[in-house]
């Protein structure tokens, strides 16, 4: 007989053998072991400190730039919701957004405060968890050229404010510890007329319409720009554009994005990534390095 497992008592929702493809852009992959999704920040600290320290823990936003493996993810998947989306106004160019904000809302309460800068975010189909985490970024800029400082949940429960430097920011990556959850952020801009930024923001909006298949079943851009590089030309380059693994498919509108054509399980979208790789290292010599996030264990 199997031990019974005993988890932290919680006043939010702990899932066993939660699903996680509905919570996906892919819409493929297996369940999280558990799936925790705290009330709020104390609830998240109790269950955090009261979790045994070897069992593993990662943080989920909107699940736009994550291959899920049909194994399945051991361990508990912390999901932020509403209670961590509250965004506040600090001083005139200075706002404090919650772990669970999406970029499409950080960007809107900017405008509407008449702060400038943050249009990007706009861009990033993600949670301020996420894109924190990643230094996100978009049209130029990076979440490093905004943020004050990060709010964070260690694995081990204990809460700690990061000023940007400590997050020790490269292209697309951060020195956050594994475990740790950004609770909260707080991001400066700059004074900007309301219009102004709201214009800035729809063109970005068509930007990404026109030019990326964001109605599919995508994760987003796949691999991150070598220096000097567009992956997209690359793969284009190498002949990849509209490569096809079981119903996985290269997409041909914007050759940096995979598609899940219908049944594409995560191993064929991961498959084809692989695939990408060799054909562009053949054909140019550079090895592209992943930048969608693929996490668990295959079937």
């Amino acid at each position: 007989m199997s031990a019974v497992v005993i988890m932290p008592e919680v006043r939010g929702k702990l899932t066993a053998n939660a699903p996680l493809a509905p919570l996906v852009w892919f819409k493929s992959g297996g369940s999280a072991e558990w799936l925790f999704e705290p009330a709020d920040e104390g609830d998240l600290v109790d269950f955090l400190t009261q979790l045994e320290a070897e069992r593993s823990l990662m943080a989920l936003g909107l699940g736009s730039n994550m291959i899920v493996r049909d194994g399945g993810v051991p361990g508990v998947v912390v999901r932020l919701g509403k209670s961590f989306a509250r965004i506040e106004q600090l001083d005139e160019t200075t706002i404090r957004c919650g772990g669970g904000a999406s970029g499409i809302l950080v960007s809107s309460t900017a405008r509407d405060h008449g702060i400038a800068g943050l249009e990007f975010l706009r861009g990033i189909p993600g949670t301020v968890g996420g894109f924190v985490r990643m230094n996100g970024g978009a049209y130029g800029r990076e979440v490093r050229d905004i943020l004050v400082s990060a709010r964070i949940a260690l694995r081990s429960g204990e809460i700690v404010d990061w000023p940007l430097e400590k997050l020790g920011y490269t292209y697309r990556h951060s020195e956050l510890p594994k475990g740790a959850i950004v609770v909260e952020a707080t991001f400066r801009g700059s004074p900007g007329d309301p219009e102004a930024i709201g214009a800035e923001m729809d063109a970005i909006a068509r930007a990404r319409e026109e030019s990326q298949p964001l109605r599919s079943r995508t994760g987003g851009s796949t691999f991150k720009n070598p220096p000097g590089h567009k992956a997209w030309a690359l793969i284009d380059a190498a002949g990849c554009r509209g490569l096809t693994r079981g119903d996985a498919q290269v997409s041909e509108k914007h050759c940096n994005f995979l598609l899940n054509l219908g049944s594409a399980t995560s191993a064929d979208i991961e498959a084809l990534g692989e695939d990408v790789r060799r054909r562009v290292a053949a054909k140019s010599g550079i090895t592209l390095e992943w930048e969608i996030q693929r996490v668990g264990t295959e079937a």
